[in-house]
């Protein structure tokens, strides 16, 4: 047994069995009496990152997208209105948990030499986290940047079983070069762990369920235990009898409920396993048989994978990639059946312009489920969206140009109070979007003097009237 009863449950108490380990999330149990008990609590409250990397830029990011307020709402401060057409108007619902920053350029995602022009599809996800230049090369000499999520898990991330996880919704198994002579590198990653070493990305939800709960055994005892059929709460139904008769009323619901959740979580991936298991018509037929086709199935499902990996604090940082820039997917539950990509140029077509904002209004609508989920996960007497900075924007502005200036960013969630919520913040014509991501390192407890192109700090408070 990993547990001890007659005393406190330790933070690390995990439920075993055959090619099972689940980790049990936060119970008040947890909590010894003194100081050790304060310096848990104190623990706890470590701020989640999640940063979420948008492709494409966004229809209120052009000349005539922006004067209809389709990113950036016309009021700055705390009075600020969504207009129907903003794809943000779906986050209407946690406004107190929003920070919109606007005005703020990428400008490390620009062409510096005649060699790079035209490439910015092919860097711009390497800079979004990192805000430096890649390095033009489809060799081995990749560099770029360390990117934010790294160096907060290099600090907060050290005590958990995973420093950090990184997450994705494309195909981006596609090694080697990719177009205008950038390595695929630079495209299928957000995360970089030192400026010339970018770590993978997640697709499959069957993949990163067995990470949070298959670490307990051998890939041929995770494979026997899939094989039963049976659900992983089958095999450490022993253990968790044990614990919960140990727990007091309000621990046992939170452990049913969280269990439950697992439970639902495995069985929805095995529903998509089954499905797709010798399927001969997919919309995806690449994928492996744990991805589902649908776009908004596949986006919940690494959501709920998400707040099950904080809530049991295997990690406290997640990057997560929703697209591969140029991707020619189609979202016909957008109400448009335009590829993205061909989409994001439109030429300035004003119907063409309100086609593409169809399927961002999509995309970004995928969010409020995430911060819903996020909402109802108490720990302790906070929600994990209190506790929770998220980042959510788009190293490129229009993409019908492939411009980076004046790029989407929101801030969400409460970060344990750095940040205020309900807010438009407008930055100065020409302010790095860097300036926001150090101000944000720095709240959170980073000592960083700059980060990537930055030039200063950027305020996250409503401005002094």
């Amino acid at each position: 047994m990993s547990f001890n009863t007659g005393k406190h449950l330790h933070r690390r108490t995990f439920l075993r069995g055959m090619g099972a380990t689940v980790a049990l999330p936060f119970l008040d149990a947890m909590v010894p009496a003194g100081r050790f008990g304060s310096a848990l609590r104190a623990a706890a409250e470590t701020t989640r990152l999640v940063c979420i990397e948008e492709v494409h830029g966004l229809p209120g990011c052009n000349d005539w997208g922006a004067g209809r307020y389709l990113f950036a709402p016309e009021t700055v401060g705390r009075d600020f209105e969504l207009v129907e057409d903003n794809p943000l108007k779906s986050l209407e619902p946690f406004r107190d948990a929003m920070t919109i920053v606007s005005n703020t350029d990428v400008r490390m995602a620009e062409a510096f030499v005649p060699p790079e022009i035209g490439g910015d599809h092919f860097r711009s996800s390497a800079v979004f986290l990192t805000q430096s230049h890649p390095k033009q090369t489809q060799g081995s000499d990749l560099f770029v940047g360390t990117s934010f999520d790294q160096l907060y898990a290099e600090r907060f991330g050290q005590t958990t079983p995973m420093p950090s996880m990184q997450f994705c919704i494309e195909n981006l198994d596609q090694a080697g070069g990719c177009t205008y002579n950038y390595s695929c590198a630079y495209t299928d990653t957000i995360s970089w762990s030192s400026p010339s070493k970018p770590l993978p990305m997640i697709r499959d939800p069957r993949v990163a369920f067995e990470m949070l709960f298959g670490t307990g055994g051998t890939p041929e005892k995770r494979a026997a235990r899939r094989a039963t059929r049976q659900s992983i709460l089958d095999w450490i139904m022993d253990d968790a009898s044990e614990v919960r008769n140990a727990l007091g009323a309000v621990d046992r619901r939170r452990m049913d409920q969280y269990l439950d959740n697992v439970r639902e979580v495995e069985r929805r991936i095995q529903l998509v396993e089954r499905g797709n298991d010798g399927a001969e018509m997919r919309d995806l037929p690449e994928a492996p048989a744990g991805v589902p086709d649908s776009f908004t199935e596949h986006m919940e499902l690494m959501f709920d994978l998400q707040v099950l990996a904080m809530e049991t604090d295997m990690t406290r940082v997640i990057s997560f990639k929703t697209g591969r820039d140029a991707q020619n997917r189609v979202f016909p539950e957008s109400g448009t059946n335009r590829p993205f990509h061909p989409a994001s140029h439109h030429g300035d077509n004003e119907n063409r312009i309100l086609d593409f904002n169809k399927i961002c209004q999509y995309r970004v609508g995928q969010l409020p489920y995430f911060l819903t989920r996020l909402q109802e996960t108490m720990e302790g007497d906070a929600s994990l969206l209190d506790k929770t900075a998220i980042i959510w924007g788009s190293p490129m502005a229009d993409g019908n140009i492939h411009n980076h200036r004046r790029c989407p960013l929101v801030l969400l969630g409460g970060a344990n109070g750095h940040l205020a919520g309900n807010l438009h913040l407008k930055a100065a014509d020409g302010t790095p979007m860097a300036n926001a991501m150090l101000t944000l390192m720095q709240s959170l407890g980073l000592e960083m003097d700059s980060f990537g192109d930055s030039t200063g700090t950027l305020s996250l408070a409503e401005p002094s009237a």
